[in-house]
């Protein structure tokens, strides 16, 4: 009888396990769907921005802007790693913070001093726990991230760029190619030469424009714009891929618990007809005694 009544318990827990998994995997496909718009309509903007400047800088306007000059690495490399603040989210974290350790311990191995600044709640814990110097960590941003959220730390970056104290500029973030494919990835932003060359050869033949006001003045602009999107995107990116990193876990969760329940119930059946039977075998030893 015992061990029915614990049965019923561990039944009774796994029922409130899987209202509770269910919840989650319903909250996070209506954030999807939510994030999933938002990631796929700044890409063309983000896209067409840096298609442009690569144009301009391949027309041979400002060739020589302090964001797209290549430097020595005597300056330093900062790396910003992208995680969440919230867990129950499958691997995802697991998979960014292990790429971003990796990307250190390879810059380190290049002997480059490096400034690691780490998102995400999880991503400082991590760090902690491996006994990880973290220059900085930010943990306000939110599951929808804005751009006012990550502008300032756009400005920081661009600022210390400019002045020499960094060489470079790598984030770690997961990449949202589709609901079904994401991707842990190292990104490098700044200097900007890099993009430009990528972008550059899948234009086409060189541009020929008229500028007005002057190349110079117009990258000022769109040079910094374009790094503060492409930073941007990748919040954007990580945001949608850890909602649809939760709804496959909770949605995993959420059939495991019911698995449970069934082998549960079977158990408890099991339990409950065996004693049934010892019941009916008492009463039918007992009568015979009697007669």
């Amino acid at each position: 009888m015992a061990n029915r009544r614990v049965l019923v318990k561990r039944r009774k827990t796994a029922r409130n396990i899987r209202k509770i998994t269910r919840t989650m995997q319903l909250i996070s496909t209506a954030r999807l769907q939510k994030f999933h718009g938002r990631a796929v309509a700044s890409k063309p903007y983000t896209e067409k921005l840096a298609e442009l400047v690569a144009d301009l800088t391949r027309a041979g306007a400002g060739t020589d802007h302090p964001l797209l000059a290549e430097r020595s690495g005597s300056g330093g490399a900062a790396v910003l790693v992208v995680s969440s603040n919230r867990g129950l989210c499958g691997g995802y974290n697991s998979n960014v913070l292990r790429l971003g350790v990796e990307h250190l311990d390879h810059l380190a191995g290049e002997g480059r001093a490096t400034d690691v600044h780490v998102v995400g709640k999880k991503g400082t814990s991590y760090f902690e726990f491996l006994g990880r110097e973290m220059d900085r960590r930010t943990t306000d941003i939110s599951d929808f991230p804005a751009f006012d959220q990550v502008e300032p730390i756009a400005n920081d970056f661009l600022e210390r760029f400019a002045a020499g104290t960094l060489d470079s500029v790598d984030v770690v973030f997961t990449r949202f190619i589709s609901a079904g494919k994401q991707v842990p990835t190292v990104e490098r932003l700044l200097p900007l030469a890099a993009q430009v060359a990528d972008d550059g050869e899948a234009v086409g033949p060189t541009l020929e424009y008229e500028f007005s006001p002057e190349p110079r003045q117009l990258l000022d602009e769109l040079l910094p714009a374009s790094f503060r999107i492409r930073l941007f995107q990748a919040f954007v990116d990580s945001a949608v891929s850890e909602q649809v990193a939760r709804m496959v876990a909770m949605k995993a969760a959420t059939d495991a618990a019911g698995d449970m329940i069934k082998r549960l119930t079977q158990q408890y059946n099991r339990a409950r007809q065996t004693s049934i039977t010892m019941e009916l075998l008492d009463i039918v030893g007992g009568a015979n005694a009697l007669s």
